[in-house]
């Protein structure tokens, strides 16, 4: 699966409380996640990912999209979640771009771009791990459940972690 997303930046904040922001939701360890659609680039399934020597754990290597090397960022390592089960699917590349260098951030399951009221959003519970507040913008009510909001340029500050 190649699909190519609209090519803007991200945005800085929530929407104005009489409009909706997209967002392209994604699965990571059974939670419900979203990224801003505009800082999609591409969604791709199960990619050959090549290993970087004395790279940080939570870099699984790199993949080569059309061309350009792109450093794929597991989700899972990054957020300090358990590995994925032996024989469970690959998972998929959510490319995002970031001061101009393309990043692949690995998550379980890809799902559906949502438009999401802004008078859904709170901000992030004190219940959330610390390392999932410091990397989201807040979360939406889902249901039952509850959306985070990843933040793609904390989720890129490998250095930070």
């Amino acid at each position: 699966m190649n699909t190519d997303f609209h090519q803007g930046g991200s945005s800085a904040g929530f929407a104005a409380a009489d409009s909706a922001e997209a967002f392209l939701t994604l699965t990571i360890a059974g939670q419900l996640c979203g990224v801003p659609v505009l800082s999609v680039r591409d969604v791709l399934g199960a990619q050959t990912i090549t290993r970087i020597p004395l790279a940080p754990p939570e870099i699984a290597g790199s993949l080569n999209l059309r061309g350009r090397i792109v450093t794929a960022v597991d989700l899972r390592r990054r957020l300090n979640l358990p590995e994925r089960e032996p024989g469970s699917p690959s998972p998929m590349s959510v490319v995002v771009e970031h001061h101009g260098e393309l990043y692949s951030l690995l998550s379980d399951q890809v799902g559906d771009v949502m438009p999401l009221p802004a008078d859904g959003f709170v901000p992030n519970p004190p219940t959330l791990p610390l390392l999932w507040r410091e990397v989201s913008r807040g979360v939406h009510k889902q249901g039952s459940g509850l959306l985070i909001v990843l933040d793609v340029e904390r989720i890129l500050d490998i250095a930070g972690s």
